[in-house]
This record gives C-alpha cells, sequence and structure tokens, in this order.
C-alpha cells in the first residue's frame, strides 16, 4: 500500500512539473507581446534622451543595492566621464533554436582613459541541462589601455580561457571532456589569479567575463535538454509511464566550476538590470534630483510628454561631477569577495 502511494505521489508530481513547463511556455510569449508592444516606446525613449546629457550616467547612478554594490567609485568615475548609451535587447526574441530569456546589455562609450572600446556588448543566452536551467554567457574581451585594467588582469584571462573552450568545441555534456579543459593552462591561470586576487571587490567591469551560476552549457547541450524534456512531458500528458532509468544514472559532477567565475552572481545583476532599470530607466534619472514625493508617482512617457514642452534652448547642463555619489551612502562599504567552494 505505501509502495502504492508513493508512485501516486510520484506521477502527480509528474504531473505538476508538465503543468509548471506550460506556465514556463505562456512566460515566454508574455515576454515576446511585451517587447512588441514596448519596443516603439523604447526607440521613442532612446531618441528622446539623446537630449539629456549623461542620462544613462545617472540611471547607473541610482542603481538598486543589488547593483550599486558592485559598482565600485573607479567604475562610477568611468561611467560618470564616458557612458554614452546603453541598450537592452532580446535577440533570440523570435528564433525558434532560442529562448525570449536571452537579452543583451550594450554600453557605448566616449573617448576615456580606461579602455579603447566605443561599444562593450554582453549577451546572456538562457540555456538547460538535465538538472539545471539559466543564463550563461561568453567572456567579452576589454581592450584596456596599460595600467589602466579596473580587473587586475581577470578579464583577459577569462577570455583567454573563452577562446580555448570556443577551439576545444568540447561536449559540454560529457563530464570527462570537461575535466580534459580543467588540465589546461587557461582554466589553472584563471582559478589562480581568481584565488589570489587582494581586491576587496571586483570592479562592475567584471561582469563582461561572467560564465554561469552552474558552468558553460552550449547550445548543443541546452538544445538536446530541451528536446528531452518536451519528450518527456508530451508523455506525461499523454498518461504514458515515464522512464526515470536515465536520471538515476546521472552522477553528480564533483568539479567546482565556480572556482573560474569572476563575477559570481552575474546572472542576478545582469537580469536586475534589463529587467528593472532598463524599462524604469527615465524613473531612476529622476532619482539623481530632489524631487516631490507627489511626482514619484509620473510615469516614464509622463515625464517624457511633459519634457517635450520644454524649451531645449533653456536647458542648462547637467554637472556630472556633481551628482556622482549623491545617491550612496558613505557608510556602505563595497562588497566583499564571496566565498567560493573549496
Amino acid at each position: 500500500m505505501d509502495h502504492q502511494m508513493t508512485e501516486e505521489v510520484a506521477a502527480r508530481f509528474e504531473e505538476l512539473a508538465a503543468l509548471e513547463h506550460e506556465f514556463e511556455d505562456v512566460e515566454e510569449e508574455i515576454i515576446r507581446q511585451a517587447e512588441a508592444l514596448q519596443g516603439p516606446l523604447y526607440k521613442k525613449r532612446a531618441d528622446f534622451v539623446t537630449k539629456i546629457p549623461h542620462f544613462w550616467s545617472l540611471v547607473f547612478e541610482q542603481a538598486p543595492p543589488e547593483i550599486d554594490n558592485f559598482i565600485q567609485p573607479t567604475d562610477s568615475k568611468v561611467f560618470a566621464e564616458c557612458l554614452d548609451t546603453f541598450e537592452v535587447s532580446r535577440f533570440e526574441l523570435n528564433d525558434p533554436n532560442g529562448s525570449p530569456r536571452s537579452f543583451s546589455l550594450k554600453f557605448g562609450f566616449t573617448d576615456n582613459e580606461y579602455f579603447e572600446d566605443k561599444v562593450l556588448e554582453k549577451k546572456f543566452w538562457f540555456r538547460k541541462t538535465k538538472d539545471w536551467q539559466g543564463l550563461v554567457s561568453e567572456p567579452v574581451k576589454i581592450s584596456w589601455k596599460k595600467d589602466k585594467d579596473l580587473t587586475g588582469g581577470l578579464t583577459d584571462a577569462a577570455h583567454k580561457l573563452g577562446e580555448m573552450r570556443k577551439k576545444l568545441a568540447t561536449d559540454t555534456a560529457n563530464g570527462v571532456a570537461r575535466k580534459e579543459e580543467a588540465k589546461t593552462k587557461e582554466y589553472k591561470n584563471l582559478a589562480k589569479k581568481i584565488e589570489t586576487a587582494t581586491d576587496a571587490s571586483v570592479s562592475f567591469f567584471g561582469l563582461f567575463s561572467f560564465v554561469s551560476g552552474y558552468r558553460w552549457v552550449s547550445a548543443q547541450e541546452s538544445a538536446q535538454a530541451a528536446k528531452e524534456e518536451k519528450e518527456r512531458f508530451e508523455k506525461i500528458r499523454r498518461g504514458e509511464k515515464v522512464d526515470d532509468e536515465d536520471e538515476a544514472e546521472d552522477e553528480e559532477d564533483p568539479q567546482d566550476y565556480q572556482e573560474i567565475e569572476v563575477f559570481p552572481g552575474g546572472d542576478e545583476v545582469a537580469t536586475i538590470i534589463a529587467e528593472d532599470m532598463w524599462p524604469n530607466a527615465i524613473k531612476y534619472y529622476k532619482g539623481t534630483f530632489d524631487e516631490d514625493e507627489d511626482d514619484e508617482e509620473l510615469s516614464d512617457l509622463d515625464v517624457m510628454d511633459a519634457s517635450d514642452d520644454d524649451d531645449d534652448d533653456d536647458q542648462e547642463p547637467v554637472d556630472i561631477r556633481a551628482l556622482v555619489g549623491k545617491g550612496r551612502k558613505s557608510e556602505q562599504e563595497p562588497p566583499s569577495k564571496k566565498q567560493r567552494k573549496a
């Protein structure tokens, strides 16, 4: 009797998992519809904010604590001096082999003393394995000027490992192949740099080195996992028995892939930027200035429409230097480097 009840409970959990999968499908469709509706508004906003000096610098100056804690004083200085444009795009929105949950963060910069790049774009792919799903990314190379690397060589080391990974074309679902990658000099060099880093916290620009909160997952492994997942849930919906032998054979991977992760929690930081700061940019910009509480409920479009009536010639330039640091608490300490697994 107990055995029968256990089987019934397990079957119910399978049905719940299938139902949860349907919710995920609906959520993805909501993302597609929202982008279709909001896209023209983002275009209108982008055209409008070109008239506002330092708009995106001030938006990031007012970033929520989850982001602000990673923006070091030097990072804030870079944003203040040369952050010119910013954009979030859902580059796999209508890709049948991709996911609308994937997105990119594109930062545009003017000439500066730190790096040569005019654009730094970081792509995040939503991918799956048999027992995990989330965002993964490839390290982005930053062309730092001499003695100006704010990450102490971490972005360079992470990029070299990423390039080596591309050459190996490792089957990421193969545990043996992943162990071979861990034996390479690029892997060991990055792990050593992270282990011996003396800074209390990593620069925000370390985000461009983020790979995964789990491990690197290739498009091929993700596609196969998604295919198997779909077939599994279709069987459940038809009331067929699902074979769990393959899952039982899976062994836990003992390797600690976070030892080569430059920016732990980078997926959370990127998601907040994409899903909160990007759609609410005007509200964050307004937070730079002392405003009455009555004005706080105005929407982004209300602000844009009201500003359309202003005479552009009467606008005074914003003193970015006076505003940098205005929204930060002096007693707030930068976050300590997150503990890594032993």
